[in-house]
Parts: structure tokens; C-alpha cells; sequence
């Protein structure tokens, strides 16, 4: 058989031959600091796995994201093996590989505490001491299910039984340890270098908050301790950022048990900074050619089944309510009113392209796991807007549409950007709606618009969804986390739902194309991004308080509210500290709410009208004129300070 390494020239193997083999022989290192798996024909395998027929190889270090998959894997397993070593009677769940990590479910009565995960963990370096070898087996249904029938895996025995009868079942097995797992691993334990549990947390099996709540281990792995120790000071920074926590030191939002889970309160500096965002993407909005629109939070179910969300996005959706015998749906999305008000008279070419845009609070149910702050809620505004043109004027509109998005998430700080075109799968068709023409030119118009902003894009086949294209922009955080932001769709469906329509040039009835886009995405999840991109020091412009006058005693407070008047006149967001307590107290307080400027006011700046100046990151600045502070303030709030106030 030949067998081509990626990139590369091919040469003959017997077919039979293991991975190991096929990449040493290719000139590939293989070991803990080279190759650790490969892709064979796309598939990942291990290195024990045989190759039987002509192949291309990709070799998989732990640069590679899949062989990241494999490492981790392998350590969940490490895990697992050292925790029913220490406490036997716990059942297992499952223990996948996740982003920068692994996870392992376990069932035991007594919840673990911070003593028994250090026992753990060095039970772990015991094992991968150890060197044990993964061993893959296969069997069949019948001896899986005797193997874990007989240690009472009562979970492991759910999962088998569900498998397809005339497959057989693949086992790990490493030294004292056997578990369910399709693979693959790496060859043995001494393989992983360093690793580290962080975290217990709760988890119910298979996700099901009816079913049996399981106790999840979480951890990492790297090659080596300085690694690890290099993402544990990201983790710490992470925490540090955390925008849960510091929403409730900034006093930004909170969450209630007695309003519901999901569903976010924003306190007044919170709302301060929420609104300036709305009011910028208001005015920026209005500048680029958009009308901006008011709907209502519900309608009536009929709606929602002719916009096919009761259909694919029903389970979603909050439980109707009857009023005058009537069902009626809080809404999860803003498109079906937007549509109904195009359809409200009969539209014509000229008027085209139309631009929409609303910021429309709307509510979708989540699964209590999955609720994660700001990040992850049941009510949220959509920062949302609906373009309706012709076919001739769709790639302009997506250019446009992908220019504002660009300059939004620029003016927020957001400079480095992932981007996805998802098309659909050229071989199954007939899995979407709509006409080959449409869907070539939509697509055509998405990938143009991205060529003539010169971005670079992943082309991902057959991750359209079944009634559109669309192009999906992550934004990249200073922790070089990726998060969510605009998305551009175009949509076959709902115009042929709602049979929209405009009267072309011939007189005759033609069907508009209708863009989907937002730009920030959901405002939770964009300030929730953005919190945690500045760890909480806002950038001057949208900073909740801009400044804050700290009289020294109570002899200066007349002279610090007049400082503040005249600030607050000029446009800027002041406070004045009025509290009886020491200066310095004043300014640690001031720091800690990561206020951008304090300006302290005592005897000696209320005689000579001035202020001495400190900035929460460069310290004292020194004794300033109130013309000389507005001028700073001004020239760092820029441009749009006077457009965000």
C-alpha cells in the first residue's frame, strides 16, 4: 500500500503496519515531544492503530488541537484509574477531553474535598509513573456488558446497551484499570508529563437534571511543569477578570433567586454603561442607513408555527399562555415581527434595500447547567437587524453588514478576530431548502464580502444551517479567548414562509433576500466579553464614572461639588466622595471601583482653583487647572465622548 505523510512524498508499506511505524519510517519524531497520534485519511487514530490501505498521514503533536484531544483524554483516564484506587464503591461516569483540560464524572455519596483531590493527584503521578501500557480491546456486547456488570457500573451499562448490537465494544485497559472508550490514547501513562486537578462540581448524568447528580472532577495536563505552570497563571488571570465577580464589586448587575435563573438586573452603573453601548450602536446604525424599530415580547403561537420555530426551535421556548382562549409565546427571536411589518403594504424595487435594526430583549430557555453569568442567559437584548434587498444589491449589503461589525468591535478594543463561512455540504443538497441559484449566490456574496475585507475566513461544508449561509466572527479577548460576536445569515426561509414580495421593474412580483445580522450579539454576553477584556477598567469613554472628586475634609466639599458641576456640564460622568473618612481610604476605594481619574481637592487646590490629579494606572499626576484636567479627559475619552454621553 502507499502511504503519503501530509505534505510530503509517499512510499510503500505493508498493509498491517502500525501509525508508530508508518511516521518513524517517514522521518516523523514520535514520543511525548513529537508525534502522539495521526490523522489517517482525516480520521485521528493512535499510534497503534494499522493501516490496511493506500493513506495520507498527518502526524498530531500537542500543538495540534486533536492531539491536545488525545493527551487530555488519556490523562481523564489516569484520573479515573487513581480515584477508584482510593475510594472503592465510586461509580463512573464518562471523562472526556475538553478546551485546555478533562473532566471525569463520578458517583459517590461523600462529596470530594480539597485533601482527597492532592491524594488524587499524586496517585496520578503514581500511575503515570508507572509507564502502564493502553491496551485496546475489542469485544462483544455480552463480555462488556459481564465486565461491568460485575464491578456495578450501572452508568458504564447504560452507555453499552444503547451501542449498536453487531458492533463491537472497544476497552481501554491500563494496568489495574479497564474502561468504555472508542480511543484513541496515547501509548502508555509516562507518556503525560505534568498534570493538575483544579476544580469538584456538579453535574447530572447524561445532562439530565431529573436523572442522578454526579460529582465532576476537573483537570489539565501538559507536557512539562512549566507549561502547566504557565496556564495556571492564565487561570489565575482568568479569575481575576471573572465578569460574575467583578459585576458584583463594580456593582454592575446581579442575579435573584426570587426573579429566576438566567435573568440578569442591571444596577445604575451597569445600566450607565449598557446604555452608552446602545446609544452608540443606535447612532452608528442611523449614520449607516438604518431605521430602528420597536416590537412586541410575545405573540401568538400561529406566528411562531408559521415562522417554523415551533417546529425545529420549540424546545427553546418558554410554555405558552392562554389569554382570551388565545396561545401566545414570549418570543425567542425578533425576525418574525420585522417580516410582518415589510408585509404591511406592498413594497417596491426602489425601496430596497431596507435596514432594520432593534434592540429586542428576547427569551429562550437554557439548562440551568449551562447558565454561566452574563455569558449564558435566559433573557437577553439582541443586538439584531433584519436587511431586505435584491438579489443585485446582496453582496453590497453583506460588505456593509461585515464593515459596521469590524468597526463596532474595533471601537470596543477587539482588534483580533476568528472568522467561519459556513456553506452548505455540496453532496447532500437536498438536506436544505431553497434553489441551487439562491444558494450559490448568497454564498458567492458572503465570501466576497469577506475577500474584499481582505480577512482571513475557515470555509467550513456543510455547517450551513438547512435555510442559510452565514458567516460567524468570533472576537479574540486580551486572555486570547475566543467569544461569540456577529453573525450575517442570509435567510430563504422566511421570505417563502411569509411569501414576501416586492414589485421589481417588469411590474412583476419578485422574492427579496432577507439578511440576518447582529453585530455585538446578545448586549449580556457583549458587556459579559466585555468586562472581562479590560478585567473591569473600562476605557475612559465608557467608563461608568469617569472621575471622582475626593474632598480631603469636609471644609473642600463645596469646592469638589463645584469641580464636579463643572466636569458633569462639560459632559463627563463625576461623583463626588462625600464620605467622613481618610483620603486614602478614598483613593483605595476609588482604585478598587477602577474609577479612571481621582481628583483630590484640599486646602491649597480650593485657594488656587485646581486639582491634583491621579490616575488609577500611571498614580499621581500631579497639581492641575480645570481647564488642563477637561482637555486630559477630553483627549483621552476621544471622539466619541460627546456622541456617548
Amino acid at each position: 500500500m502507499q502511504v503519503r505523510l501530509a505534505g510530503g512524498t509517499a512510499r510503500e508499506f505493508a498493509p498491517g503496519t502500525r501509525v508508530a511505524e508508518i511516521l518513524t519510517a517517514l522521518g516523523v519524531e514520535v514520543g511525548p515531544r513529537g508525534a502522539l497520534a495521526a490523522e489517517v485519511n482525516g480520521r485521528v487514530a493512535g499510534l497503534d492503530a494499522t493501516v490496511d490501505a493506500d493513506a495520507e498521514l498527518r502526524p498530531l503533536t500537542f500543538q495540534d488541537e486533536a492531539g491536545q484531544e488525545v493527551y487530555r483524554h488519556t490523562a481523564s483516564h489516569v484520573l479515573a484509574q487513581a480515584v477508584t484506587r482510593l475510594f472503592p464503591g465510586v461509580r463512573l461516569g464518562i471523562g472526556p477531553a475538553i478546551t485546555d483540560g478533562f473532566y471525569y464524572d463520578f458517583h459517590r455519596e461523600e462529596p470530594f474535598v480539597p485533601e482527597e483531590l492532592s491524594r488524587i493527584e499524586q496517585e496520578m503521578e503514581a500511575i503515570i509513573a508507572a509507564d502502564y501500557p493502553l491496551q485496546r480491546e475489542e469485544v462483544d456486547r455480552d463480555e462488556a456488558l459481564r465486565h461491568f456488570a460485575a464491578r456495578g457500573e450501572r452508568f458504564k451499562l447504560e452507555l453499552i446497551r444503547e451501542l449498536d448490537p453487531a458492533v463491537p465494544v472497544t476497552l481501554y485497559r491500563q494496568g489495574d484499570f479497564t474502561d468504555l472508550c472508542a480511543g484513541p490514547h496515547l501509548p502508555s501513562t509516562g507518556w503525560l508529563g505534568a498534570v493538575k486537578l483544579l476544580t469538584v462540581a456538579g453535574a447530572y448524568w447524561r445532562g439530565d437534571e431529573k436523572r442522578e447528580q454526579l460529582q465532576r472532577i476537573y483537570g489539565t495536563a501538559f507536557p512539562d511543569r512549566q507549561a502547566l505552570k504557565r496556564h495556571l497563571e492564565w487561570l489565575e488571570e482568568a479569575r481575576r477578570r471573572d465578569h460574575r465577580t467583578l459585576g458584583k464589586d463594580l456593582e454592575l448587575f446581579s442575579f435573584h433567586e426570587e426573579i429566576g435563573a438566567g435573568l440578569a438586573c442591571w444596577h445604575p452603573r451597569g445600566g450607565r454603561v449598557r446604555q452608552l453601548i446602545e446609544d452608540f450602536w443606535r447612532s452608528e446604525h442611523r449614520r449607516r442607513g438604518y431605521e430602528i424599530l420597536f416590537t412586541p415580547h410575545l405573540a401568538r403561537a400561529d406566528l411562531w408555527a408559521t415562522s417554523g420555530h415551533l417546529g425545529w426551535y420549540r424546545d427553546n421556548m418558554y410554555s405558552p399562555m392562554d389569554i382570551d382562549g388565545v396561545e401566545y409565546l414570549i418570543k425567542p427571536m425578533n425576525c418574525p415581527f420585522h417580516v410582518l411589518i415589510y408585509k404591511s403594504r406592498t413594497r417596491s424595487y426602489r425601496e430596497l434595500p431596507l435596514r432594520w435594526g432593534e434592540l429586542g430583549t428576547v427569551y429562550r430557555y437554557e439548562r440551568s447547567g449551562v447558565l454561566h453569568g452574563l455569558l449564558r442567559v435566559r433573557g437577553f437584548t439582541q443586538d439584531d437587524a433584519h436587511i431586505f434587498c435584491r438579489p443585485d444589491q446582496l453582496e453590497d449589503e453583506v460588505y456593509g453588514v461585515v464593515d459596521l461589525a469590524l468597526f463596532m468591535l474595533r471601537s470596543f478594543g477587539f482588534e483580533h478576530f476568528e472568522v467561519a463561512l459556513s456553506v452548505r455540504d455540496p453532496q447532500r443538497k437536498d438536506k436544505y431548502l431553497g434553489s441551487d441559484e439562491g444558494w450559490e449566490r448568497a454564498e458567492a456574496a458572503l465570501e466576497a464580502a469577506l475577500r474584499r475585507h481582505g480577512l482571513t475566513y475557515r470555509r467550513e461544508e456543510g455547517e450551513a444551517v438547512f435555510y442559510a449561509p452565514k458567516i460567524d466572527i468570533k472576537l479574540i479577548d486580551a486572555l486570547g479567548r475566543g467569544w461569540q460576536g456577529p453573525t450575517v445569515q442570509v435567510d430563504f426561509n422566511l421570505p417563502e414562509r411569509f411569501d414576501l414580495s416586492y414589485t421589481g421593474d417588469d411590474g412583476r412580483p419578485h422574492r427579496p433576500f432577507m439578511i440576518h445580522r447582529t453585530v455585538l450579539g446578545a448586549m449580556e454576553r457583549f458587556l459579559g466579553n466585555l468586562i472581562e477584556h479590560y478585567a473591569g477598567a473600562f476605557p475612559l469613554w465608557l467608563a461608568p464614572v469617569q472621575a471622582k472628586i475626593l474632598p480631603i475634609t469636609d471644609r473642600q466639599l463645596g469646592y469638589a461639588r463645584e469641580v464636579a458641576a463643572r466636569l458633569s456640564a462639560a459632559g463627563f460622568r463625576v461623583e463626588v466622595d462625600e464620605r467622613t473618612e481618610k483620603i486614602g481610604y478614598k483613593i483605595r476605594a476609588a482604585q478598587l471601583e477602577k474609577v479612571p481619574y481621582m481628583l483630590v481637592v484640599g486646602e491649597r487646590e480650593a485657594q488656587g482653583n485646581t486639582v491634583s490629579v491621579r490616575h488609577r494606572r500611571e498614580g499621581d499626576l500631579g497639581v492641575s487647572s480645570i481647564d488642563t484636567v477637561l482637555a486630559m479627559l477630553k483627549e483621552e475619552a476621544g471622539p466619541r465622548h460627546r456622541e456617548a454621553w
